[in-house]
């Protein structure tokens, strides 16, 4: 079994953290359609989401800056699948095809799962650029500070402080905005109740 895993109903429940991004079009609706899209998944439930921040485009030539979240999950669904439900919801935001490193209405990639480790050529656990991107670790200190990061085996915090005096990019809370509805609840039904209020 996974480490970090239970079982429920004989089904291997796993642990595993989100990244979310977005730089074009309304920015805070993707990411929030994209949050209670995974809430209302039967084989996904939402345990703990971080605060919004806007961040400096990293990479090469000059981009809008983005909107980014980390969010905590519980799944019944494996790594290969759930990277399956990540794109097919890129895909209804308007994602193209091949648009990696290019202006994008939405990003999701899986982070950590359970404490798995990969290195296969359509995925990589932990996320291969994890340690190098304080536009991830900061929201992802928030929600799991003392997690081990299972290849290098620091804690997020101590990778984020050690980002945090080498990166030349900016990011900032955004205290203004949230992903949540009033309260994170087990219930689907209220889950779309607060997409329903908040997305249409």
């Amino acid at each position: 079994m996974i480490a970090g895993a239970h079982k429920t109903n004989s089904r291997v429940w796993v642990t595993a953290f989100l990244g979310l991004g977005s730089n074009q079009g309304d920015r805070l609706d993707h990411l929030r359609r994209a949050v209670f899209a995974l809430a209302t998944h039967p084989e996904i439930t939402v345990q703990e989401i971080s605060g919004i921040y806007e961040t400096q485009y990293v990479g090469e030539g000059q981009q809008d800056p983005y909107l980014n979240a980390c969010v905590c999950v519980q799944t019944r669904l494996s790594p290969e699948v759930l990277l399956v439900v990540l794109k097919s919801a890129e895909q209804r935001h308007g994602r193209q095809p091949d648009s990696h490193m290019m202006p994008r209405p939405l990003d999701l990639d899986i982070l950590l799962y359970g404490d798995e480790i990969r290195n296969e050529n359509l995925l990589t656990l932990p996320h291969p650029r994890l340690l190098e991107r304080s536009f991830v670790l900061e929201p992802l200190s928030e929600i799991a500070p003392t997690k081990k990061i299972p290849n290098s085996g620091e804690t997020v915090v101590s990778a984020c402080a050690k980002i945090r005096q080498k990166s030349k990019t900016w990011l900032r809370k955004c205290s203004e905005m949230n992903l949540l509805p009033e309260k994170i609840s087990a219930s689907k039904e209220d889950w779309r109740a607060a997409l329903a209020v908040h997305c249409y």
